[in-house]
Parts: structure tokens; sequence; C-alpha cells
């Protein structure tokens, strides 16, 4: 029988692994605060931390674990499986360690990674609707040398510690782009996944959302966002919509709203301030469309979450 390590406050939202039979922390200390947080994207947790010199006794994965390296050059020592080696790293250097492994660790100096747990069930999910005709299984490696995970990993620390500016559509994106991308090279029998036609890029759509991101306190519409992508409207909505599943006019209602939530939460400023900083013409169209999207007014959504 596994066990919570009920004094763990927030454990679904951390990277675990069994030791002894409870479910625990894989790194005791917590170098980012924020991580505990409600993260954005299903089935994944992603933590930043400066790990120092030292062993992690021996434990095993129930779930697929990634780390990117992002500084330092020491070595480190695994055991797995009967084996031990010594592994040279350097910043961008990639671990894969799938569900079941069992294994133990030593650092033999400090360095500072993002390390990334995806849940069974959201892997299997996507490999099924992306046509998959066998079990999915992840091949592992201690030092790994991938751009394309790198830049995905990376983008996602990025997005993370910056609190996920571009909101949960850009962050479930991002996740959606690794897990297809491990499936995709990364898997004991890789698939030869479709192409997807039409849509924009990431870097592009990354770059749209930016811009609407900068704007929302402006009476921005569509053609001013087309424009600023060098696209016709008509192009650039239905190039939008077939990236994300969204109009890019949910897309920005969206992040008014969430930005509305921030200020509310963190300020004091009246409605009819939190109304123009997020776009909103007249405090009545705002609080109208506050009310209908969060079930609350905006008074007594600020009263409830200061409360």
């Amino acid at each position: 029988m596994v066990k919570k390590d009920t004094d763990d406050e927030g454990s679904s939202q951390r990277v675990t692994v069994l030791r002894n039979a409870t479910l625990v922390p894989l790194l005791g200390s917590q170098e980012d605060r924020d991580a505990p947080r409600r993260q954005p994207w299903k089935g994944v947790v992603l933590e930043r931390h400066v790990v120092q010199a030292g062993e992690i006794p021996e434990h095993e994965h129930p779930t697929l674990c990634l780390h990117l390296q992002l500084t330092g050059t020491r070595d480190f020592e695994w055991w797995q499986d009967g084996k031990n080696a010594v592994e040279r790293t350097e910043p961008g250097s990639l671990i894969v360690i799938p569900p079941g492994t069992r294994d133990r660790l030593r650092w033999q100096g400090c360095s500072e990674r993002l390390i990334l747990s995806i849940q069974n069930d959201a892997m299997e999910e996507i490999a099924i609707q992306l046509g998959a005709q066998h079990a999915l299984e992840i091949v592992g490696g201690w030092s790994l040398h991938s751009a394309s995970l790198r830049l995905l990993l990376a983008e996602m620390g990025r997005e993370a510690q910056e609190s996920w500016p571009l909101g949960s559509l850009y962050a479930d994106l991002l996740a959606l782009g690794l897990q297809t991308n491990l499936i995709r090279n990364h898997a004991t029998q890789p698939m030869a996944l479709p192409v997807p036609k039409g849509g924009l890029s990431l870097p592009r759509l990354k770059q749209a959302m930016e811009y609407i991101s900068d704007n929302l306190a402006e009476d921005i519409g569509l053609e001013e966002i087309a424009t600023a992508m060098g696209l016709s409207a008509s192009h650039f909505a239905h190039e939008f919509r077939s990236s994300t599943g969204a109009t890019p006019y949910q897309y920005l209602l969206q992040q008014r709203l969430q930005r509305a939530r921030s200020l509310l939460m963190s300020t004091t400023l009246p409605v009819q301030n939190v109304s123009a900083l997020t776009g909103f013409q007249y405090p009545a169209n705002f609080v109208r469309t506050f009310r209908q999207r969060i079930g609350q007014s905006p008074e007594a959504w600020r009263r409830e979450h200061r409360s």
C-alpha cells in the first residue's frame, strides 16, 4: 500500500517519488517557493531547484521525470538496476527517467535545474489521441542532449517563474508540445505522427500572445493584432484558432479577466480603475462580463478572496 507524506502540504503539486512505500517529494527542500501553487498545465508538475552536493537515497519514480540542467558543470553519479556510472554534465544536459525506475543519485557539486513530472495517464491519453497502436514506453537516459526538449522545458520554466503571463492556454500548448515531442522522438517505438496542417508556429503564437498581453489596457481589435503579426485579419484569426482552439477575442477576454482578478486581489483600486486598466471602456460592461464569466461581481469576488 502506498502512503502519502501527510506533512507535505500541496504534495499533488510536487514532483514525488516512492521511498519506503511512502510518496514523498523527490527533493526535500523547495527552492522555488511558488511551485506548490496551482499550476496551469494538466498532468504536469514543474519545479525549479538549486541542488547541493549530496546523495538522494534509493527511490522509485511513479511517473515520468525529466531534469533540465540550467547551471553547474560538476559530475553526478547514478545507480540503477545493478548498473553504476558517473556522468559529465553541463547546462542544457537532460535526464529522462521513465516511470517504474528505481535509482539512487549522488550530486558531486551544486547545480540549478528544472525538474518536471508527467502523469502516466496524461501521456497515454495524448498518445491514443495521436493514433498510438501500442503501449507507450519512453526511453530513459542520464545525460541526453535534445535541442527541442531543452527549448520546450526552458520556455516552461520561464513561464512558471513569471507566473504564466501568457495564461493557461499558452501553458497548455507548451505542455502538449513537450509530451508530443517525447512520444514522437523518445518512445521505444517512435511514432510517425501526422504533421499538423495550418496554425501558427509556437514562436509566432507566443509573439501574438505577448502583443495581446502587453496591450490589455488598450482598445485593441483583431485588425491591430493581425497587423502587428504581419498578417491579414482573417488569416490571423484562422491561424490562431487552428493553433489554440480559441479565437483571438476569447484569449483576449481570458487575459483581461485574469489581469482583473490579479488587480482585485493585490490592490485596493476601485472597480472602475480596474475596468480601465484591463481594457473595458465602460465599468458596467466590465461588471457584467466579470459576473457572467466568474459567477460573482468584482466586489464580491474581491471580498471573498481577500478575506
